[in-house]
Protein backbone atom coordinates (compact mmCIF):
# COMPACT_ATOMS: atom_id res chain seq x y z
CA UNK A 1 0.00 0.00 0.00
CA UNK A 2 1.23 3.50 -0.77
CA UNK A 3 1.30 6.30 1.77
CA UNK A 4 0.75 8.65 -1.14
CA UNK A 5 -2.92 8.98 -1.97
CA UNK A 6 -3.77 8.46 -5.64
CA UNK A 7 -0.23 7.62 -6.77
CA UNK A 8 1.73 4.43 -7.30
CA UNK A 9 3.68 3.04 -4.34
CA UNK A 10 7.14 4.45 -3.81
CA UNK A 11 9.69 2.15 -5.44
CA UNK A 12 13.23 2.44 -4.07
CA UNK A 13 14.51 0.79 -7.26
CA UNK A 14 12.62 3.06 -9.67
CA UNK A 15 13.08 6.60 -8.48
CA UNK A 16 11.39 9.53 -10.20
CA UNK A 17 13.62 11.27 -12.75
CA UNK A 18 15.21 14.54 -11.65
CA UNK A 19 17.19 15.94 -14.58
CA UNK A 20 18.12 19.60 -14.21
CA UNK A 21 18.07 19.44 -10.41
CA UNK A 22 21.13 19.77 -8.18
CA UNK A 23 21.66 18.07 -4.83
CA UNK A 24 24.49 18.47 -2.32
CA UNK A 25 25.31 15.50 -0.05
CA UNK A 26 27.69 16.20 2.80
CA UNK A 27 29.92 13.22 3.44
CA UNK A 28 28.87 11.87 0.05
CA UNK A 29 32.14 10.04 -0.45
CA UNK A 30 31.49 7.14 1.97
CA UNK A 31 28.93 5.25 4.06
CA UNK A 32 25.28 6.26 3.95
CA UNK A 33 26.17 9.45 2.10
CA UNK A 34 27.81 7.55 -0.74
CA UNK A 35 24.65 5.51 -1.36
CA UNK A 36 22.47 8.62 -1.12
CA UNK A 37 24.66 10.18 -3.81
CA UNK A 38 24.65 7.06 -5.98
CA UNK A 39 20.88 6.74 -5.87
CA UNK A 40 20.29 10.43 -6.55
CA UNK A 41 22.75 10.34 -9.45
CA UNK A 42 20.65 7.60 -11.08
CA UNK A 43 17.77 10.10 -11.41
CA UNK A 44 19.74 12.27 -13.84
CA UNK A 45 20.34 15.01 -11.28
CA UNK A 46 23.64 16.75 -10.68
CA UNK A 47 25.05 15.48 -7.38
CA UNK A 48 27.70 17.40 -5.46
CA UNK A 49 29.81 15.43 -3.00
CA UNK A 50 30.69 17.55 0.02
CA UNK A 51 33.95 16.04 1.22
CA UNK A 52 37.11 17.13 2.97
CA UNK A 53 39.19 14.65 0.95
CA UNK A 54 39.53 15.16 -2.77
CA UNK A 55 41.03 11.69 -3.12
CA UNK A 56 38.06 10.00 -1.43
CA UNK A 57 35.60 12.10 -3.44
CA UNK A 58 37.33 11.06 -6.67
CA UNK A 59 37.07 7.39 -5.66
CA UNK A 60 33.35 7.86 -5.00
CA UNK A 61 32.88 9.54 -8.38
CA UNK A 62 34.59 6.64 -10.15
CA UNK A 63 32.42 4.12 -8.32
CA UNK A 64 29.17 5.97 -9.01
CA UNK A 65 29.98 6.40 -12.70
CA UNK A 66 30.73 2.68 -12.99
CA UNK A 67 27.12 2.01 -11.94
CA UNK A 68 25.48 5.14 -13.41
CA UNK A 69 27.13 5.80 -16.77
CA UNK A 70 27.28 9.49 -17.58
CA UNK A 71 26.44 10.52 -14.01
CA UNK A 72 27.00 14.22 -13.33
CA UNK A 73 29.03 14.06 -10.10
CA UNK A 74 31.02 16.96 -8.69
CA UNK A 75 33.16 17.54 -5.62
CA UNK A 76 32.86 20.43 -3.17
CA UNK A 77 35.80 20.70 -0.74
CA UNK A 78 34.01 20.89 2.59
CA UNK A 79 35.35 20.73 6.14
CA UNK A 80 32.46 20.96 8.58
CA UNK A 81 34.87 21.07 11.52
CA UNK A 82 36.21 24.41 10.26
CA UNK A 83 33.27 26.77 10.60
CA UNK A 84 35.19 29.72 9.20
CA UNK A 85 35.78 27.91 5.89
CA UNK A 86 32.17 27.14 5.05
CA UNK A 87 31.19 30.40 3.36
CA UNK A 88 34.19 30.13 1.05
CA UNK A 89 33.24 26.56 0.19
CA UNK A 90 29.68 27.53 -0.68
CA UNK A 91 30.91 30.45 -2.78
CA UNK A 92 32.84 28.01 -4.97
CA UNK A 93 29.64 26.13 -5.88
CA UNK A 94 28.85 28.73 -8.55
CA UNK A 95 25.18 27.77 -8.65
CA UNK A 96 22.12 29.96 -9.09
CA UNK A 97 20.04 27.57 -6.99
CA UNK A 98 20.27 24.32 -5.02
CA UNK A 99 17.33 21.93 -4.95
CA UNK A 100 18.32 20.07 -1.79
CA UNK A 101 21.11 19.54 0.69
CA UNK A 102 21.44 16.27 2.59
CA UNK A 103 23.14 16.93 5.92
CA UNK A 104 24.72 13.51 6.25
CA UNK A 105 28.41 13.89 7.13
CA UNK A 106 29.39 12.97 10.64
CA UNK A 107 32.23 12.05 12.96
CA UNK A 108 31.79 9.10 15.33
CA UNK A 109 34.43 8.40 17.97
CA UNK A 110 34.38 5.15 19.92
CA UNK A 111 36.80 5.87 22.73
CA UNK A 112 38.41 8.71 24.71
CA UNK A 113 40.16 11.08 24.83
CA UNK A 114 37.85 13.99 24.08
CA UNK A 115 38.94 15.77 20.91
CA UNK A 116 38.32 19.30 19.72
CA UNK A 117 38.17 21.09 16.40
CA UNK A 118 40.70 23.84 15.71
CA UNK A 119 37.98 26.24 16.82
CA UNK A 120 37.77 24.62 20.25
CA UNK A 121 34.48 22.74 19.86
CA UNK A 122 34.05 19.10 20.87
CA UNK A 123 34.77 17.29 17.61
CA UNK A 124 31.51 15.37 17.14
CA UNK A 125 29.20 18.16 18.28
CA UNK A 126 31.21 20.72 16.32
CA UNK A 127 31.23 18.74 13.09
CA UNK A 128 27.87 16.98 13.15
CA UNK A 129 25.73 19.81 14.52
CA UNK A 130 27.52 23.16 14.48
CA UNK A 131 29.02 22.61 11.04
CA UNK A 132 25.68 21.81 9.43
CA UNK A 133 24.01 24.70 11.27
CA UNK A 134 26.49 27.19 9.82
CA UNK A 135 26.49 25.56 6.39
CA UNK A 136 22.71 25.96 6.19
CA UNK A 137 23.03 29.71 6.64
CA UNK A 138 25.31 30.03 3.61
CA UNK A 139 23.20 27.66 1.50
CA UNK A 140 19.92 29.38 2.38
CA UNK A 141 19.85 31.82 -0.57
CA UNK A 142 20.52 28.99 -3.05
CA UNK A 143 17.85 26.79 -1.49
CA UNK A 144 15.37 29.68 -1.47
CA UNK A 145 16.03 30.25 -5.18
CA UNK A 146 14.96 26.68 -6.02
CA UNK A 147 11.28 26.03 -6.82
CA UNK A 148 10.98 23.67 -3.83
CA UNK A 149 14.25 23.61 -1.92
CA UNK A 150 14.78 21.01 0.79
CA UNK A 151 17.06 20.60 3.79
CA UNK A 152 17.24 16.91 4.69
CA UNK A 153 18.98 16.23 7.99
CA UNK A 154 20.13 12.68 8.61
CA UNK A 155 19.73 11.79 12.26
CA UNK A 156 20.28 8.49 14.01
CA UNK A 157 18.16 5.80 15.61
CA UNK A 158 20.62 5.97 18.52
CA UNK A 159 19.65 9.59 19.19
CA UNK A 160 16.17 8.54 20.29
CA UNK A 161 17.51 7.19 23.58
CA UNK A 162 19.63 10.26 24.37
CA UNK A 163 18.79 13.54 26.08
CA UNK A 164 20.54 16.85 25.59
CA UNK A 165 22.32 18.49 28.50
CA UNK A 166 21.83 22.13 27.60
CA UNK A 167 24.29 23.11 30.32
CA UNK A 168 27.02 20.91 28.82
CA UNK A 169 26.42 20.73 25.06
CA UNK A 170 30.16 20.40 24.40
CA UNK A 171 30.58 17.47 26.84
CA UNK A 172 33.25 19.27 28.84
CA UNK A 173 32.02 18.03 32.23
CA UNK A 174 31.21 14.39 31.47
CA UNK A 175 32.62 13.03 28.20
CA UNK A 176 31.52 9.60 27.01
CA UNK A 177 32.18 9.11 23.29
CA UNK A 178 29.12 7.10 22.32
CA UNK A 179 26.82 9.33 24.32
CA UNK A 180 28.43 12.46 22.89
CA UNK A 181 27.87 11.07 19.39
CA UNK A 182 24.23 10.27 20.11
CA UNK A 183 23.68 13.74 21.52
CA UNK A 184 25.30 15.37 18.49
CA UNK A 185 22.87 13.50 16.23
CA UNK A 186 19.97 14.41 18.51
CA UNK A 187 21.02 18.05 18.25
CA UNK A 188 20.92 17.71 14.46
CA UNK A 189 17.40 16.35 14.63
CA UNK A 190 16.25 19.15 16.92
CA UNK A 191 17.81 21.58 14.45
CA UNK A 192 15.90 20.10 11.52
CA UNK A 193 12.59 20.33 13.35
CA UNK A 194 13.19 23.85 14.63
CA UNK A 195 14.27 24.98 11.16
CA UNK A 196 10.98 23.62 9.81
CA UNK A 197 9.01 25.67 12.34
CA UNK A 198 10.88 28.84 11.40
CA UNK A 199 10.47 28.22 7.69
CA UNK A 200 6.73 27.63 8.04
CA UNK A 201 6.34 30.75 10.14
CA UNK A 202 7.83 32.70 7.24
CA UNK A 203 5.74 30.92 4.57
CA UNK A 204 8.98 29.78 2.94
CA UNK A 205 8.87 27.34 0.05
CA UNK A 206 11.89 25.50 1.51
CA UNK A 207 11.17 22.32 3.47
CA UNK A 208 13.17 20.96 6.39
CA UNK A 209 12.83 17.18 6.73
CA UNK A 210 14.43 14.54 8.96
CA UNK A 211 15.56 11.05 7.97
CA UNK A 212 17.43 8.26 9.69
CA UNK A 213 18.90 5.02 8.29
CA UNK A 214 17.83 2.64 11.03
CA UNK A 215 20.41 -0.04 11.74
CA UNK A 216 22.96 0.01 8.92
CA UNK A 217 26.08 -2.15 9.04
CA UNK A 218 29.08 -2.44 6.72
CA UNK A 219 28.81 -6.24 6.83
CA UNK A 220 25.37 -6.00 5.19
CA UNK A 221 26.43 -3.35 2.69
CA UNK A 222 27.12 -4.37 -0.92
CA UNK A 223 30.64 -3.74 -2.20
CA UNK A 224 31.41 -0.53 -4.04
CA UNK A 225 35.13 -0.70 -4.74
CA UNK A 226 37.24 1.23 -4.06
CA UNK A 227 34.86 3.03 -1.67
CA UNK A 228 33.74 -0.08 0.21
CA UNK A 229 34.76 -3.71 -0.21
CA UNK A 230 32.85 -6.42 1.65
CA UNK A 231 34.61 -9.76 1.99
CA UNK A 232 32.82 -13.10 1.79
CA UNK A 233 33.55 -13.65 5.48
CA UNK A 234 32.00 -10.32 6.46
CA UNK A 235 28.93 -11.12 4.39
CA UNK A 236 28.45 -14.47 6.10
CA UNK A 237 28.95 -13.01 9.56
CA UNK A 238 26.36 -10.35 8.80
CA UNK A 239 23.62 -12.72 7.64
CA UNK A 240 22.16 -13.55 11.09
CA UNK A 241 21.52 -9.91 11.97
CA UNK A 242 20.13 -9.22 8.51
CA UNK A 243 16.68 -10.15 9.81
CA UNK A 244 16.80 -7.16 12.17
CA UNK A 245 18.92 -4.54 10.47
CA UNK A 246 20.25 -3.72 7.02
CA UNK A 247 23.17 -2.39 4.99
CA UNK A 248 23.97 1.18 4.11
CA UNK A 249 22.49 0.97 0.61
CA UNK A 250 19.06 0.42 2.17
CA UNK A 251 19.93 2.85 4.96
CA UNK A 252 20.06 5.59 2.33
CA UNK A 253 16.45 5.05 1.21
CA UNK A 254 14.73 7.33 3.77
CA UNK A 255 16.99 10.29 2.96
CA UNK A 256 16.58 9.76 -0.79
CA UNK A 257 12.81 9.70 -0.45
CA UNK A 258 12.92 12.83 1.69
CA UNK A 259 14.75 14.55 -1.18
CA UNK A 260 12.67 13.29 -4.11
CA UNK A 261 9.10 12.48 -3.08
CA UNK A 262 6.83 15.38 -4.11
CA UNK A 263 4.45 14.56 -1.27
CA UNK A 264 7.02 14.94 1.50
CA UNK A 265 6.13 17.68 4.00
CA UNK A 266 8.30 19.83 6.22
CA UNK A 267 8.80 18.55 9.74
CA UNK A 268 8.38 14.89 8.79
CA UNK A 269 10.67 12.13 10.02
CA UNK A 270 11.44 9.34 7.53
CA UNK A 271 12.91 6.00 8.59
CA UNK A 272 12.84 2.28 7.76
CA UNK A 273 9.47 0.56 7.87
CA UNK A 274 10.26 -2.41 10.17
CA UNK A 275 10.56 -1.17 13.76
CA UNK A 276 12.55 1.82 12.50
CA UNK A 277 15.50 -0.51 11.88
CA UNK A 278 15.18 -1.95 8.38
CA UNK A 279 13.02 -1.94 5.29
CA UNK A 280 11.53 0.54 2.88
CA UNK A 281 11.06 4.15 3.96
CA UNK A 282 7.99 5.48 5.73
CA UNK A 283 7.11 8.41 7.96
CA UNK A 284 7.45 8.07 11.71
CA UNK A 285 5.69 10.09 14.38
CA UNK A 286 7.86 12.72 16.02
CA UNK A 287 7.21 11.95 19.65
CA UNK A 288 8.67 12.03 23.14
CA UNK A 289 11.56 14.32 23.92
CA UNK A 290 12.16 14.96 20.21
CA UNK A 291 8.81 16.78 20.11
CA UNK A 292 9.91 19.19 22.87
CA UNK A 293 9.80 22.53 21.07
CA UNK A 294 11.16 24.42 24.08
CA UNK A 295 14.39 22.39 24.10
CA UNK A 296 14.72 22.80 20.33
CA UNK A 297 14.36 26.58 20.60
CA UNK A 298 16.88 26.79 23.45
CA UNK A 299 19.35 24.67 21.47
CA UNK A 300 18.89 26.97 18.46
CA UNK A 301 19.67 30.03 20.59
CA UNK A 302 22.68 28.34 22.20
CA UNK A 303 24.01 27.26 18.79
CA UNK A 304 23.57 30.75 17.44
CA UNK A 305 25.64 32.11 20.32
CA UNK A 306 28.37 29.50 19.81
CA UNK A 307 28.69 30.06 16.06
CA UNK A 308 27.64 33.65 15.47
CA UNK A 309 25.37 32.27 12.73
CA UNK A 310 21.62 32.06 12.27
CA UNK A 311 20.42 29.94 9.32
CA UNK A 312 16.93 31.39 9.59
CA UNK A 313 18.16 34.82 8.60
CA UNK A 314 19.57 33.46 5.35
CA UNK A 315 16.14 32.42 4.14
CA UNK A 316 14.89 35.98 3.94
CA UNK A 317 14.02 39.02 6.05
CA UNK A 318 10.61 37.64 7.03
CA UNK A 319 12.18 34.97 9.22
CA UNK A 320 12.51 36.05 12.83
Amino acid sequence: MSSRSGTRPWDVRQLPPAPGRTFLVTGGNAGIGYFVAEQLAATGATVVLGSRSGEKAEAAKVSIRSRVPGADIRHLPLDLADLSSLKTSVDTLELDHLDAVVHNAGVALDEPPRRETDGGDELMFGTNHLGHFVLTQWLAPLLSAAPEGRVVTVGSFAAKSERLDLADLQSTVDYRPKRAYGRSKLAQMYFGLELDRRLRAANSTVLSVLAHPGGALDSLTPSRPPVHVRTAGERLRGLPVGLLIQGKEAGAWPAVRAVLDPEVSGGQLWGPRVFGLRGRPRTETVRGHLADTAVAARLWDATREMTGADPALGFGPRLQ
